[in-house]
C-alpha cells in the first residue's frame, strides 16, 4: 500500500532515524493535495510519529485547510487566547515568554489532548533553538515485560499547576490561576495503530493510589525509558519549516539554548477521542472545562 501511494502520489519519505522521525518531499501543502497525499503524509505520520516538510509558505488560512485534512481542529490552546481572527492558532513566540523545554506530550492536562499538532517555523534563532522528539511507542516495547504489566495498571493525574511550569512559563500566575486535571491510563492504546505507548510529560503529577514520593519515583522510572536518545530525534529548524506530529504517540523538548534571541511558530492542532488504556478504561476530567477547546470547529 505504502509503495502505491508513493507511486501513485510523488510524495517521498525519508526516515531520519531508526525509531522516530521522517522528512517528506513532493508536498506543496498550500496547494491542491489529492485524498491519496494526504493518505500517504497519514501513513507516514502514524509509522514515524512525526515528519518534516522544508520550505513551505503557509499563511493562517493554508495552514488551518492543509491540517483540516487530517481531522476537525481544536481551538487554539484551552489557556492562552488565540490572535483575532484566528481562533484555531497558538502563537509559539519567544517575545510572549513562550517556552517549552521541558519534557511532555501537548495539553496532557485534559481529557483529550490533541491528536496531531502542525507547527509553521516563521522565525528562528541564529544558533540554537532545535526541537527534539520522542517516540513513546518504542519506549514502552523497550521497558521490561514485567514493568509493562505492571504500568499497563497504572493511572496518573496530569495538572496545568506542575514542574512544567516553572521555568517555561513566564506569567505562571495566570496560567494556573484556573486549574485543570485530568486522569489518564499510563499507558494508552491508540486509535488507529493499536500500538501501545507511554502517556507521561512534564504535566504528570501523580499516580492515582500512591504516596507523592512513590509517584516521583514510578513516573521518573517510566520517563527515563521515554527520553533515552535511542527513542528521539532532533530537528534543527529553518524558517518555512513544518513539522507535523503525533501527539498520541510522542513526546517533545523544545531546547532553550538561544538566549534572547526571537523565536517564533505557529501551531494548529487536530482534535483526538479521549484516550483509552489497555483495560479499556478512557481518561477523565477532573478539574476544569475545556469541552470548547476539544470539540474544536470544522
Amino acid at each position: 500500500m505504502t509503495e502505491t501511494l508513493q507511486a501513485q502520489t510523488g510524495v517521498t519519505v525519508t526516515a531520519l532515524t531508526g525509531n522516530v522521525g521522517a522528512v517528506i518531499g513532493g508536498v506543496d501543502a498550500a496547494g491542491t493535495l489529492s485524498d491519496e497525499t494526504i493518505a500517504r503524509i497519514r501513513a507516514a505520520l502514524l509509522q514515524y510519529k512525526v515528519v518534516f516538510l522544508r520550505d513551505q509558505d503557509l499563511d493562517y488560512t493554508a495552514q488551518t485547510a492543509f491540517a483540516s485534512r487530517f481531522g476537525k481542529l481544536t481551538l487554539g490552546h484551552p489557556i492562552y487566547d488565540a490572535p483575532e481572527g484566528r481562533p484555531n492558532l497558538r502563537e509559539m513566540d519567544s517575545k510572549q515568554g513562550t517556552r517549552a523545554n521541558h519534557w511532555h506530550t501537548d495539553v496532557t492536562f485534559i481529557e483529550r489532548p490533541p491528536a496531531f499538532a502542525f507547527l509553521h517555523s516563521k522565525v528562528i534563532p541564529p544558533v540554537g533553538g532545535d526541537t527534539v522528539w520522542a517516540n513513546a511507542a518504542t519506549a514502552y516495547a523497550s521497558m521490561p515485560a514485567e514493568l509493562r504489566q505492571f504500568a499497563d495498571q497504572l493511572r496518573i493525574v496530569h495538572s496545568n499547576d506542575c514542574d512544567f511550569t516553572d521555568d517555561t512559563v513566564i506569567e505562571r500566575g495566570a496560567y494556573i490561576s484556573t486549574p485543570y486535571e485530568a486522569e489518564h491510563p499510563a499507558v494508552r492504546v491508540h486509535p488507529e495503530t493499536g500500538e501501545r505507548s507511554l502517556l507521561l510529560g512534564g504535566f504528570a503529577r501523580r499516580v492515582v493510589g500512591y504516596a507523592p514520593q512513590a509517584s516521583r519515583d514510578l513516573i521518573r522510572v517510566m520517563q527515563e525509558y521515554l527520553t533515552k536518545p535511542e527513542h528521539t530525534v532532533r530537528w534543527q529548524w529553518r524558517v518555512g519549516d513544518i513539522a507535523i506530529w503525533d501527539n498520541q504517540a510522542t513526546a517533545h523538548y523544545a531546547i532553550y539554548d538561544y538566549g534572547n534571541q526571537y523565536r517564533r511558530g505557529e501551531r494548529v492542532t487536530v482534535v483526538a477521542p479521549t484516550p483509552v488504556g489497555v483495560d479499556g478504561r478512557p481518561s477523565v476530567a477532573l478539574r476544569g472545562d475545556t469541552s470548547a477547546y476539544s470539540t474544536g470547529r470544522d
